[in-house]
């Protein structure tokens, strides 16, 4: 770790001329998050927009995979108080990953203690999207709090008047989060997006005042030990052991990592003797002071707002102000999470990265945009997928097929062509339950991001979230997904992405009983000719299998031919029409889980749009190579409908046997092609 010992104008003023070299992106966000360039000669003279994640790897290693002890926390607090002298200051952590061209800047306020060290465990990963900077509070340091709020101000003012078409972050955790609402409330002009980690707006209500006024004859020192060790949450110590566990790890290492995380504290206690005596009844003062001054200005702040909330918090009583606060604060999301203590960052399984993306909220300019301000999923992500989607995978063992230039039938992926643009063009099975494992194989076996197109419902504006993990509409986000409009399909060509298309949409998703494997298709061809437009290849695609998995019971026509029915579907407030020339509306359906079969996937040979301009101005032509497309998709279906018959591994029974036999890493064989 390194540290500036100038004070925070002082930076601000070495850091200007970098900032001033970068001004030319922040057109970049002026427009729709991104510039238009010429393509050279060879590619037809097509126009490509540059993405904004560009430089920043599918499966990057966002440091969240060898998550560090709290061993080396105290280590590098240690170090700080040893030599520490100055007053509060901005420090760049040096484990923090470079970041991307055109990252906003990201601003991290910290707990009472002021070390600036709390955010150890998410240096690589923020530090890979944001410009991450720290802030640092000497143990000896008395700066009152409104000049403490002053010099963050400054930092967000000069940020602002260098780019004034990005956001900037406030990720402020206890005593951090009351600077950051504090900033926003003086500064409403400014585009600021705020992350608070458990408040301290609700210092008066806690127990640890309390507790510490009850234990004022102890010293400072054994009354600072004290409410560091209510800072955390033994259940999860306890997850993250169990977890290195089922990794496949020796039990040994986990109840190591489980001792050491635990006995950290008293390893290190000697940091204690560092600290000046009347530390204790400054900080309580200090902390009075913010949580006052951030609860009377709380009608002024007109930032977005995400609040990350401990359920198990034994500080302060952060689950019921994350309701009183997002009462009051207009635009305001909030996470919890269930068996976590106050130093929520500090504890295993909390990836603040993959949440402000789930959240919506990571852009780089004014408005959040679903194409532009896209981050690709890293290694962390797609395990936390596997982690979540294993159950069906184990169920459906999914498998594919791809078809070669010649037309040869390969297992795998081989056939899908490496660069974009490509339009994956196929038929949806019930619920659609066929994405997950879709996405998942191209990341794992491609590192290909398939950007699918969505029924807006899949898009929620969630206010707040109570799972311990992503459900499948974060999912959704972390995968690229955009609700379906042709601009966003238009956008991700021009951008030469993987586009996941399915014409048939809504209605072959939900379609009725004795409708499996069917196409409901759109007359209209648009999706064609925006594909000869780019010059993009289309992969026509089939998928089998739900048939094996579920069976209906009710669908929306037995609801709707039921007595009451046409009243019940009135009343259901989020059925919506997607299509006009669909008599048929978004309705779940019940089923019931059979004895699992399997998933068969097989994509055909690539169709290339390259050349075929008159698909664009002939609507013969558009329409010849739309069917074409479609009657290839049913020609997919139709042959893993046949060739399915000749697996031996269909059933789960004979994969369950295969695995024990051959190991539980094991590829299943499926049909010889």
């Amino acid at each position: 770790m390194a540290t500036l010992s100038l004070p925070l104008r002082s930076q601000i003023a070495l850091r200007r001329p970098a900032r001033q070299r970068r001004r030319r992106h922040d057109e970049f966000c002026e427009r729709i998050s991104c510039q238009f360039t010429k393509h050279d000669a060879d590619a037809g003279g097509s126009w490509r927009l540059q993405a904004s994640y560009k430089g920043l790897e599918t499966l990057h290693d966002d440091g969240y995979q060898a998550v560090r002890d709290l061993d080396y926390y105290y280590q590098s607090l240690g170090e700080l108080v040893e030599h520490d002298t100055g007053p509060p200051r901005m420090f760049c952590p040096v484990d923090a990953a470079l970041p991307i061209e055109n990252a906003p800047l990201m601003l991290y306020l910290p707990g009472v203690d002021g070390m600036g060290m709390g955010l150890f465990m998410h240096h690589k990963a923020l530090g890979r999207i944001f410009e991450l900077r720290c802030m640092h509070i000497p143990f000896h340091d008395r700066t009152p709090f409104e000049e403490l709020v002053a010099m963050v101000e400054d930092a967000v003012r000069v940020e602002h008047a260098t780019s004034p078409n990005k956001p900037i972050y406030l990720l402020g955790t206890s005593f951090g989060g009351c600077m950051a609402l504090a900033v926003a409330a003086r500064n409403p002009h400014i585009d600021l997006i705020l992350v608070l980690v458990n408040p301290a707006t609700s210092f008066e209500k806690s127990d640890i005042k309390q507790l510490l006024l009850a234990s004022s004859p102890l010293s400072d020192r054994a009354r600072i030990a004290i409410a560091s060790l209510l800072n955390y949450s033994i259940d999860n110590e306890v997850d993250m052991a169990l977890s290195i566990v089922t990794s496949g790890k020796h039990p040994l290492e986990a109840f190591n990592r489980l001792t050491n995380n635990i006995s950290a504290f008293f390893r290190h206690s000697n940091i204690l003797d560092k600290i000046p005596e009347d530390t204790l009844g400054w900080k309580l003062k200090l902390i009075e002071q913010a949580a006052s001054y951030a609860n009377c200005r709380l009608q002024s702040v007109t930032a977005e707002v995400l609040l990350l909330i401990s359920c198990a918090d034994r500080l302060l009583p952060s689950k019921s102000e994350a309701d009183r606060l997002q009462k009051t604060l207009p635009k305001c999301k909030v996470f919890f999470f269930e068996n976590h203590g106050h130093s929520l960052l500090l504890e295993y399984g909390v990836h603040v990265s993959s949440i402000i993306k789930c959240a919506d909220l990571y852009r780089h300019s004014r408005r959040y945009h679903r194409v532009f301000d896209y981050i690709p999923p890293s290694a962390t992500e797609l395990k936390e997928v596997d982690k979540a989607s294993s159950d069906l995978r184990f169920r459906t063992c999914p498998t594919m097929f791809s078809t070669m230039e010649d037309g040869t039938v390969v297992r795998g992926l081989a056939g899908v062509p490496e660069e974009g643009p490509v339009l994956l063009v196929g038929n949806h099975m019930l619920l659609g339950i066929e994405l997950i494992s879709l996405a998942a194989e191209f990341l794992r076996r491609k590192r290909i991001v398939v950007r699918g197109i969505a029924h807006p419902l899949l898009f929620p504006d969630k206010k707040r979230t109570s799972s311990e993990g992503h459900d499948f509409f974060d999912f959704l986000n972390l995968w690229g997904g955009v609700p379906m409009t042709y601009k966003y399909i238009y956008q991700l060509l021009a951008a030469g992405e993987f586009v996941l298309l399915y014409p048939g949409g809504h209605r072959e998703a939900l379609h009725c009983k004795g409708e499996e494997h069917r196409l409901f298709w759109p007359e209209q061809t648009e999706f064609v000719r925006m594909a000869a437009q780019f010059n993009a290849t289309i992969v026509p695609f089939g998928v089998v299998g739900e048939d094996d998995l579920m069976e209906l019971l009710c669908t929306f026509d037995d609801i709707r031919n039921a007595p009451f029915g046409k009243e019940m579907m009135q009343a259901y407030s989020n059925h919506l029409k997607l299509r006009e020339d669909v008599d048929h509306e978004v309705f779940f359906p019940g089923v019931y889980l059979k004895m699992p079969g399997r998933f068969y996937y097989r994509f055909g040979k690539p169709i290339p749009t390259r050349g075929r301009q008159d698909v664009m101005t002939d609507r013969q032509a558009a329409g010849d190579l739309y069917m074409q497309v479609k009657s290839e998709v049913q020609r997919m279906i139709t042959y893993l409908l046949e060739k399915r018959e000749e697996d031996k591994f269909r059933s789960i029974l004979p994969r369950i046997l295969y695995q024990l036999s051959r190991g539980l890493g094991s590829e299943i064989p499926s049909f010889d092609p």
